[in-house]
């Protein structure tokens, strides 16, 4: 079996606001060609401009539509990769030590030279997170873009995953949550950052910002809108997106 690290120097990973993500799709793209010619194989396609195209994606967003009882109905977008757990069941299923979490950093990688694609990876995963590349035949996940946060040939501010760097709307963050100070630390604590499937008990790294609380305007008269109530958090907003995750879970 192989083992986890007890402890980690850092913590870095993912913080994504679904208040703010609009699908456009930007982050799984240039996540797609940053990682095609990047670190380990090139994430490849197989009759992408036929019938039946498939390929390696190390980034997916998943659409909901949310029709909670005390809010308008709202279109949620849900991006999701590999969350770099603390506890990763991917690691420790692994029959040759290819998956592997990263002492210095917490990232979760794979030795593509030791993949002999069991699979067995993916199937441990709660999250669908990793996906057989159909060519190489190895296992393929995000790397938090491991061969551009370090690469000093790169302006500082560049040396981000890329999909964070070619986000439009400024939805997703990344830092060390090890580091309390870090601004991805501060989102978690003033927005009440929260896990992927906490039932799970994988603790995983990457949090989600759930959406802001929205209201229902009352209709007066002939129709016109007036000031509306609150959504009550608790039962609103973390409601439905509980009844979201439980959908990603099937989903995965």
């Amino acid at each position: 079996m192989t083992m986890l690290p007890q402890t980690t120097q850092k913590k870095l990973g993912l913080v994504i606001d679904l208040d703010i993500c609009v699908g456009c799709h930007a982050c799984a793209v240039n996540c797609k060609e940053w990682n095609t010619g990047g670190y380990g194989a090139a994430l490849s396609d197989t009759e992408p401009y036929g019938d039946s195209p498939t390929g390696a994606w190390l980034n997916r967003i998943h659409t909901y539509e949310v029709t909670p009882e005390d809010a308008p109905a709202s279109i949620v977008h849900f991006p999701k990769s590999c969350l770099h757990c603390d506890d990763a069941p991917c690691v420790t299923v692994c029959p040759t030590g290819a998956s592997y979490k990263r002492s210095e950093d917490g990232i979760v990688l794979v030795d593509e030279d030791m993949c002999i694609g069991c699979g067995l990876c993916a199937w441990s995963c709660p999250y669908g997170a990793r996906e057989m590349d159909p060519t190489e035949n190895v296992m393929k996940k995000c790397t938090l873009c491991v061969d551009r946060i370090y690469n000093e040939n790169l302006e500082e501010a560049d040396r981000v995953p890329a999909c964070v760097k070619t986000c439009p709307a400024s939805a997703r963050h990344f830092g060390d949550f090890a580091d309390p100070n870090s601004d991805v630390s501060k989102m978690v604590a003033d927005r009440g950052g929260i896990n992927l499937m906490p039932e799970m008990e994988t603790s995983p790294v990457n949090k989600y910002l759930p959406p802001r609380p929205k209201t229902r305007p009352e209709s007066t008269g002939c129709g016109s809108a007036s000031a509306a109530s609150s959504v009550v958090a608790d039962k609103g907003v973390l409601g439905w997106l509980d009844r979201a995750l439980t959908s990603l879970d099937k989903l995965g």
